[in-house]
């Protein structure tokens, strides 16, 4: 690999995919990225040394040699990068990918993964890889993604799978070591446990008989950088909207399909179709109900509705970004991503993900 000197660091290694079809690890020192279906793996890592003393494990990635050429200071250096011991490094990366960007959809038949049981196993392997972790970062806080699951790692006990019971033992252990939780902390009522769940709010499905008498209709997607994780299905044409007339106001009426167990409450939406628009939140259900107005400020008449072009229209949810073709193709490929790793675990796998195979869905 070639290192080359930038604002103070160290860049190099083959270009990555965009978000989200890229794994992000911050150690001590340095970022590391990796494009998640690459089929080359760890060894197509893509290395950003933000500071070369705070990063004293590199002698394990790149030898003591290709340590002490980036010590020297110099412009580039030639490094061979050890894939070996950029493995686990990568398996943590896929991990934070998993929590951030799985494609938890029914409509597509890509199961959800067990956020306790996947935080459980992220906070034993930072523990397992404390020599990259010297200095605190986003990506070393084992007490962050242990302390929200007590409740729902100890209940996974009650299924008394093996596999699942080795997990959870250490995260008790770990976490009693770091001072999260004692081990000996009485297990909350099995009710009281949240965070698992079969179902999905699917708050897209609307309601025929209203349906039918809209002035327009139509599906957007949802834009997955401009939106909480594990919030929205991550199929496309989640979005339904539909322009209706109701007691003299004229609205533009908007449904996503959220997660059962989660909230889309506050979540900012908007509608606009050439010179007319609406703008608000969504409720917790992924619905919301937006007065139309025109540019000028003033509200929609329902002659006018009818008169207006809505072929154009957009629904954006989330935060303005500009949508492209090439952000649903990213998506089209995380969501394919998802369904190999589902019908074929392979050694890197998670134990949330090979539960979620084995579910009969």
């Amino acid at each position: 690999m070639k290192l080359e000197a930038r604002s103070g660091g160290w860049s190099g290694g083959p270009v990555v995919a965009d978000v989200p079809a890229v794994a992000v690890l911050e150690v001590s020192g340095a970022v590391l990225e990796w494009t998640v279906d690459d089929p080359a793996g760890a060894a197509a890592a893509r290395m950003t040394v933000t500071d070369v003393a705070a990063a004293d494990w590199l002698w394990r990635v790149v030898g003591p040699t290709g340590h002490a050429a980036l010590v020297s200071g110099a412009d580039v250096a030639e490094v061979d990068v050890r894939a070996e011991a950029l493995e686990p490094l990568r398996r943590l990366a896929v991990g934070y990918w998993l929590r951030r960007w799985w494609p938890e959809s029914s409509r597509d038949g890509i199961v959800r993964l067990d956020p306790s049981l996947l935080d459980g196993e992220l906070a034993l392997l930072v523990s397992a890889a404390q020599e990259f972790f010297t200095e605190d970062t986003l990506d070393s806080d084992v007490e962050g993604l242990l302390a929200p699951h007590r409740v729902a790692l100890r209940a996974l006990e009650d299924g008394g799978d093996p596999r699942v019971l080795d997990v959870v033992r250490a995260c008790v252990d770990l976490a009693d070591d770091a001072g999260v939780w004692p081990a000996d902390l009485p297990v909350a009522p099995r009710d009281a446990v949240t965070g698992r769940r079969e179902d999905y709010a699917l708050a897209a499905g609307a309601d025929g008989d209203r349906r039918r008498g809209a002035i327009a209709t139509g599906v957007a997607s949802v834009d997955w950088v401009a939106v909480p994780p594990r919030t929205f299905d991550a199929a496309e044409d989640t979005v339904e909207w539909s322009v209706d007339a109701t007691d003299g106001s004229v609205v533009a009426a908007v449904r996503v399909a959220v997660l059962d167990g989660a909230s889309a409450g506050g979540i900012a939406v908007r509608l606009r179709a050439g010179a007319v628009g609406a703008a608000g939140v969504l409720d917790a259900t992924g619905a919301a109900a937006l007065p139309l107005v025109d540019d000028g400020g003033d509200a929609i008449t329902e002659l006018r509705a009818w008169d207006h072009g809505w072929s154009t229209a957009t629904v954006t949810v989330g935060p303005d970004r500009p949508g492209t073709a090439e952000a649903a193709a990213l998506r089209r490929r995380v969501r394919e991503f998802a369904r190999a790793r589902l019908a074929r675990p392979g050694s890197d796998a998670f134990l949330a993900e090979i539960l979620a195979a084995e579910s009969d869905y």
